[in-house]
């Protein structure tokens, strides 16, 4: 994985509108086998090319909550980072990832309510500067006066 930041925690305090944070990532077979395994989601869309062939892929594809994970991999752990709490979010699938893919997921921050601890973040996934998902995020960052 290649992020632009390191790993960590940024405090509701330390939040700024508009700040963004990354990371690319190759989906890798290995990747989708192990995602079918973990989710119990077999379908052969994802792990059978030649069933995947015959579909409106034409070929296999990644799960999608796969591609959503990396969204949930950049809030955890760069923006905010450690200790941040999910609160909702939305998707929307917009193309297909496949096996080899590099997918950039980027999240920007879009709202902030600092008496509740609450970041609104704008997310989307990328494949050679595609869209392939967008969504929003709403979240409980940490704070320095709480933890």
């Amino acid at each position: 994985m290649l992020d632009n930041f390191p790993r960590g925690t940024i405090c509701i305090e330390d939040i700024e509108m508009g700040m963004v944070r990354y990371l690319r990532k190759e989906v890798t077979d290995k990747d989708i086998e192990m995602f079918a395994e973990v989710s119990t989601d077999h379908n052969p869309v994802h792990l059978d090319e030649d069933y995947a062939q015959d579909t409106m892929f034409q070929g296999r594809i990644a799960h999608g909550m796969l591609t959503a994970g990396l969204i949930s991999a950049v809030i955890g752990e760069q923006l905010p980072g450690h200790g941040t709490i999910y609160m909702s979010q939305s998707l929307k699938f917009l193309a297909p990832v496949r096996p080899g893919d590099l997918v950039l997921a980027e999240v920007e921050v879009t709202g902030i309510e600092i008496d509740k601890r609450r970041v609104k973040l704008d997310c989307r996934c990328m494949v050679d500067g595609k869209k392939v998902l967008i969504g929003e995020a709403m979240v409980m960052a940490p704070s320095r006066k709480f933890d």
